[in-house]
């Protein structure tokens, strides 16, 4: 608190109202509790009953002088009004060029020392940009985006850039990524040299790179794993643009409002001010595809399985062969889509009943050149639970049952003689009431020796009666566990799915129980329609995707014609992206520095859709007519903004709640 300042403002209002209520000690009884009240928030240790302290610290002086020439020296002194803190200085102070040793920040007292570990170079200017995070000790009211400048040549570069880094698969806002300029236009500058100016972004993805001199410049963006300011790792974060960028300015005006409160505008003031040039920089960050290959991990989970984890797939699978017992024909092998998981069923029990598998494993993996060469490897497999562990859980499992059994005797009620076989127990994932457009998902918990569809039926009702109604029952992706059965739905319509005994046989010999169950179709007017027309995209191929709240994919369309038209859609709040689908796979797909592949772009629609039973929406959607950095709406957006404090707000808030006139306005 500003202890002085509060007691003359209160020792002034006190004289004030002794004035007005001179002839009423009543009146000046009340003004004098009052004043009282708010003149105690002097006092240390009264949080409550004062004004917060809005002012934030002030420069009193730096050593070398801000904003200097022909500057030597690598210790640099700020001095301030009052104590002070630096928040978090490792990755919110940024210094440009950019140190190769880290320099040394600290705040001690009314003063921040900054020690340069690199050697200066000459006629450079030097920016310690320390955006947010001086604040004061008490309030930590933030000083602003300072920047401390200084130059070892006889005059300051000032010219800035300033734009924003997003996701590019997503528009996220990317906070604390390193953005940076190459006076080097050449492609390979990203990959060898340091960057010569760099800038680090916000919460929202800005970014401003200050102190550049005038020039051409490239611009990059690098989430530094290694703190060298090179790209030299696949696993890092980049954004970069062909465009050559040569920084400005212009006069220009902008209007700062002053508020009378947080609802009223007092006055809006026209400013004059310096606008540097390029300030809408966009920027599309992605980590490219992994392609160094080796194996990450193996386990046996279960008895009946292995499996082999690697970084990066391979369409021909490694060559595995058994060491302690005969590999050939002994497996039924799972795969992900990527051929980078690889689950090895084994198909003999007496296998699954060993309790180490040794095997040898031959596979392409990446050398320490990058190139791809033939590795052999031998494995141990051993089960999480040991083969004797198993049997004493399975005696114990016959004895429960058997005493269940003799219970039921004594009671003369139904008991069995023996103990029924295990059986196959598909997942079948079947809504009560689907929506037409979503067919019946079966998975199994282990792979199928036969599907005997033969045993499988479908039926419908009309009217009354019911019918055999057609259906399709195939592998799901190249799942080779998950079945997806096909059928006619019609909306409105009831059906019944009825599996006989055997239906589905596993690779053990283990069979299905019978199954039924029955599920109604929704009627066309529980949902509405949106018909979207996507302009300025002629003969292109995009991929259309209608969002949920949390920015998941709710449906999805490929179209090339420029019309995205979404059916079945539920009652509720929607979003929309697309995507430019360069390779027409369907899917995504990121980039490649080396080969100078940007990734596929996508576009928000900036608004959200509300959707009503019975509705058909037909939208116009030009994805070109916003920058990306203002496309994807805040709603869904999970990388918010941090919220500045605002002292202001919170005193006006307190005088509000107290009844009384706030002085800050």
């Amino acid at each position: 608190m500003k202890t002085d300042n509060i007691i003359k403002s209160a020792a002034a209002l006190l004289t004030a109202l002794g004035r007005i209520c001179h002839r009423r000690p009543a009146m000046l009884l009340a003004a004098v509790t009052v004043v009282t009240a708010v003149a105690s928030c002097a006092k240390m240790g009264q949080p409550d009953g004062g004004w917060y302290d809005e002012t934030p610290p002030v420069i009193v002086r730096t050593t070398p002088q801000d904003k200097g020439v022909n500057v030597s020296q690598r210790k640099i002194n700020i001095y301030f009004d009052e104590y002070i803190q630096v928040d978090n200085p490792t990755e919110k102070v940024v210094i440009s060029p950019p140190q190769i040793e880290q320099a040394e920040i600290q705040a001690s007292g009314k003063k921040i020392e900054v020690e340069l570990k690199d050697s200066l170079k000459p006629n450079t200017t030097y920016t310690v940009d320390f955006s947010d995070a001086i604040t004061d000790n008490n309030e930590s009211n933030p000083m602003g985006n300072y920047t401390y400048t200084f130059s070892t040549g006889d005059h300051i570069d000032t010219l800035e850039v300033a734009g924003y880094v997003l996701d590019a698969q997503n528009l996220e806002p990317i906070k604390g990524i390193l953005v940076g300029l190459y006076s080097n236009l050449s492609d390979t500058a990203f990959t060898k040299e340091p960057m010569l100016r760099v800038s680090r972004t916000d919460s929202r993805g800005k970014f401003i790179i200050k102190g550049i001199a005038a020039g051409s410049y490239r611009i990059y963006a690098l989430q530094d794993a290694d703190n060298n300011y090179v790209f030299n790792q696949k696993s890092e974060q980049i954004a970069y643009s062909h465009d050559v960028i040569e920084p400005t300015f212009k006069p220009d005006i902008r209007q700062d409002t002053l508020w009378l409160d947080s609802l009223h505008i007092q006055s809006i003031a026209r400013v004059p001010y310096t606008h540097f040039l390029p300030d809408d920089i966009a920027m599309r960050a992605f980590t490219e595809t992994q392609t160094d290959r080796y194996l990450v991990k193996s386990e046996r989970a279960e008895p009946d399985r292995f499996t082999l984890y690697f970084s990066y797939g391979d369409s021909v699978p490694p060559e595995v062969r058994g060491l302690n017992f005969n590999s050939d024909s002994a497996f039924v092998m799972e795969y992900t889509e990527k051929m980078d998981t690889l689950t090895y069923w084994l198909r003999d029990t007496m296998l699954i009943n060993r309790d180490t598998l040794r095997v040898e494993l031959k596979y392409m993996a990446t050398d320490t050149l990058g190139v791809l060469r033939l590795r052999t490897d031998t494995v141990d497999m051993l089960p999480r639970v040991s083969y004797e562990e198993r049997m004493k859980q399975k005696e114990k499992d016959y004895e429960d049952w058997k005493k269940k059994q003799d219970r039921a005797k004594k009671r003369g009620r139904k008991y069995e003689e023996t103990m029924p076989p295990v059986l196959l127990e598909p997942d079948y994932r079947v809504e009560s009431e689907p929506d037409p457009d979503k067919n019946i998902i079966i998975e199994m918990p282990v792979p199928l020796i036969a599907a005997d569809t033969s045993r499988i039926h479908l039926y419908s009702k009309h009217d009354t009666l019911w019918y055999n109604s057609p259906y399709v029952l195939r592998h799901k992706d190249g799942k080779l566990r998950t079945y997806e059965l096909l059928g006619e739905w019609r909306p409105g319509i009831e059906y019944s799915l009825e599996i006989d005994t055997m239906a589905f046989t596993d690779i053990y010999g283990k069979v299905s129980a019978p199954y039924k169950t029955g599920f109604k179709i929704k009627t066309e007017d529980s949902y509405a329609s949106v018909l979207v027309d996507i302009t300025g995209m002629a003969d292109t191929t995009v991929v259309a995707q209608l969002l949920n709240k949390s920015d998941e994919v709710v449906k999805e369309v490929s179209t090339g014609n420029g019309r995205a038209e979404f059916f079945y859609v539920a009652p509720g709040t929607y979003y929309m992206r697309m995507f430019i689908d360069s390779n027409g796979n369907g899917k995504w797909d990121t980039g490649e520095y080396a080969a100078d592949r940007q990734p596929e772009t996508t576009y928000y629609y900036p608004e959200k859709i509300e959707c009503k039973a019975k509705w058909d929406m037909t939208l116009t959607w030009n994805p070109l007519s916003r920058p990306l950095f203002r496309q994807k709406p805040a709603e869904i957006t999970k990388q918010k903004p941090e919220k500045e404090k605002t002292i202001k707000r919170r005193n006006l808030e307190r005088a509000q709640k107290l009844g009384i006139p706030y002085p800050g306005i």
